[in-house]
């Protein structure tokens, strides 16, 4: 899976959590770029002001479940679609003009079945190329070293057309990590959000 363009998209995991989203989107806002938002219905619930500035300030949402249950694939269809649309609920009931057009798998543990009910109910399933790994706290802890592990990740693998997977959730060294990278791919590539519908164009 790709952008469909040369362009290259960031998403933001897990989130929002009010320690780093807002510094997500501060930094964002500053260098003019647009992300890509795969919320857990959880967080959305509890702090739907900060999906309704990630809305207002021209990010993309994505269904990242309920509560980032990683075994979600093997459970029933029936939970599933609960799953899924309990999420989707809880950012219109914040954003009722939302479009939700992706869903992420937590852990990236997609199947054929997720997909296909994904897409059944209007999402496209998405997947990255490029893994910040800044969730590898037991690899790199947590400080300096984290934040240039992100950077080198993210220097390294992107290409154009690249989707790259971050987190918003309890991650100080991302934050620390994109203010080295967001000038640093702005020189590199077009950043894009990922259109808000779902419907990637074709490369």
């Amino acid at each position: 899976m790709s952008t469909g363009s040369q362009a290259v998209a960031l998403t933001f995991d897990d989130g929002p959590y009010p320690e780093y989203t807002p510094n997500i989107l501060d930094l964002l806002h500053t260098n003019g770029v647009k992300a890509t938002f795969c919320v857990v219905g959880k967080q959305v619930q509890t702090y739907p002001d900060l999906v309704r500035r990630i809305v207002a300030e021209g990010h993309t949402l994505c269904n990242h479940t309920w509560r980032h249950d990683l075994t979600l694939a093997t459970l029933g269809e029936g939970a599933i679609r609960d799953d899924l649309a309990a999420t989707n609920r809880a950012i219109h009931e914040a954003v009722p003009q939302a479009k939700i057009g992706y869903f992420r798998a937590p852990g990236g543990n997609f199947d054929a079945a997720l997909v296909k009910i994904a897409s059944s109910m209007g999402m496209t399933s998405l997947y990255w190329h490029v893994d910040t790994r800044d969730w590898e706290y037991s690899k790199y802890p947590q400080g300096q070293a984290m934040a240039n592990n992100v950077v080198s990740q993210v220097k390294q693998h992107s290409r154009p057309g690249s989707i790259i997977l971050a987190h918003d959730k309890l991650k100080p060294d991302t934050v620390i990590a994109f203010e080295t990278l967001l000038p640093w791919l702005k020189q590199q590539y077009t950043l894009i959000a990922l259109p808000p519908d779902g419907k990637l164009p074709r490369p």
